[in-house]
């Protein structure tokens, strides 16, 4: 049985380390160690989603243990096993980013889940085609942090990212852009155009 230690990994990390080894290795018999309620939650569910039948424990105060199988394995529990969701077809995927924060309530809350988004996005692979930083999004390549080391590594494996100039200039950044190329409305409508899918967080 492979064994995945994810204690102390924030959100996504578990489930991101529970995918990797499911398409590289594709085990028929696994283990997770996790530290919080909420990763045993999300890594029980992408575990059934890919097929395996799935149980948990309580270890101790802020430890649990998963564990998954196929093919009658020691799994316990016996909730339906599903196939993996069909690949959905490759194309240009652009992220267009208009705030530093995601989804609106309290701006913690959102910079951390901001944080996570960007880097969750190396999963789309090779479909990540290019970001566009609009509006507030712009401070996401300026100011460091997580954010922005995510982006500076996205960079690196190939993704295009767009800065609003116009942005920039709003909010006296031009000479903080710390990645990414410096661009204007004609090309952000264009990229729009080009790109196969869009996501906007």
């Amino acid at each position: 049985m492979k064994e995945v230690d994810c204690r102390g990994l924030a959100c996504p990390g578990p489930v991101v380390a529970c995918s990797r080894l499911v398409k590289e290795e594709a085990p028929s018999a696994l283990a997770v160690l996790v530290d919080n309620a909420a990763a045993v939650e999300n890594v029980s569910r992408f575990l059934r989603t890919s097929g395996y039948a799935v149980a948990s424990e309580r270890r101790e105060e802020s430890l649990w243990r998963i564990r998954a199988s196929r093919d009658g394995g020691s799994a316990s529990d016996a909730a339906p096993q599903s196939q993996p969701a069909p690949s959905a077809p490759r194309g240009k995927t652009l992220v267009l980013i208009t705030t530093e924060t995601l989804g609106r309530g309290d701006d913690t809350l959102g910079a951390r889940l901001m944080d996570n988004f960007l880097a969750t996005l190396p999963e789309l692979g090779d479909a990540l085609w290019r970001i566009v930083l609009l509006n507030g999004g712009v401070r996401l390549a300026a100011r460091p942090g997580k954010a922005l080391d995510s982006l500076k590594a996205l960079e690196a494996a190939g993704v295009s990212i767009l800065v609003c100039g116009t942005c920039l200039d709003f909010y006296q950044l031009l000479e903080k852009r710390a990645v990414g190329q410096t661009t204007n409305m004609l090309d952000v409508v264009s990229s729009l155009a080009l790109a196969d899918k869009v996501i906007r967080p």
